[in-house]
């Protein structure tokens, strides 16, 4: 093999390594959990890789767990579980979670992921467009939709995609599907 084709097979190289780390750069990202309000789901220090290409092609879905930039604390992100869609409105009555769909259902929702209920009951509250209404899973400790604000989708960095730390933990996200209609599960 002569110089120049060592040259030209070196530089190929780096070039699929450049465009390799940025696909994954723009397309994956860890995320380090720091706090308690998705506890039980996480737990401080937990490690999560997050799809950021999740949100840019598809829309965010009830039950997913997401990385959001916090609308109150600028640069600090949040990891929170998706619960209202656009549109509809969203309210906590006894520890339970309600939502009114856009086409007037109400759902109740079943969270077996809660470990203790929310203490304090929310007024019904409408979600705007492009937002979603957030709730952390440890519903008495957290920063959440339940203070005024929702996150609109491009706020939204990524989805939850795979628990990386600690090892025992490793695996998908555990993401919840949660119902979108009465036809899955109604109010009592």
């Amino acid at each position: 093999m002569n110089i120049k084709q060592e040259v030209r097979e070196t530089i190929i190289m780096v070039l699929i390594a450049v465009i390799v780390f940025l696909a994954m750069r723009f397309s994956i990202q860890t995320y380090v959990v720091n706090g308690p309000s998705m506890e039980p789901t996480y737990t401080q220090g937990e490690w999560v890789i997050v799809n950021k290409l999740e949100y840019r092609f598809g829309l965010p879905e009830r039950g997913d767990i997401c990385i959001v930039w916090s609308p109150i604390e600028s640069n600090k992100r949040y990891i929170k579980r998706v619960i209202g869609l656009p549109g509809e409105s969203v309210e906590v009555l006894n520890g339970k979670v309600y939502i009114y769909t856009v086409a007037g259902e109400v759902l109740k929702l079943e969270e077996p992921y809660i470990k203790y209920i929310a203490r304090q009951d929310f007024p019904k509250t409408g979600v705007p467009d492009s937002h979603y209404f957030v709730l952390g899973d440890n519903r008495n400790n957290s920063r959440d939709s339940r203070e005024g604000w929702t996150i609109a989708q491009k706020d939204m960095i990524g989805k939850a995609w795979l628990d990386i730390w600690p090892v025992l933990r490793w695996g998908l996200a555990p993401n919840y599907v949660l119902p979108n209609s009465t036809a899955a599960q109604s109010a009592e």
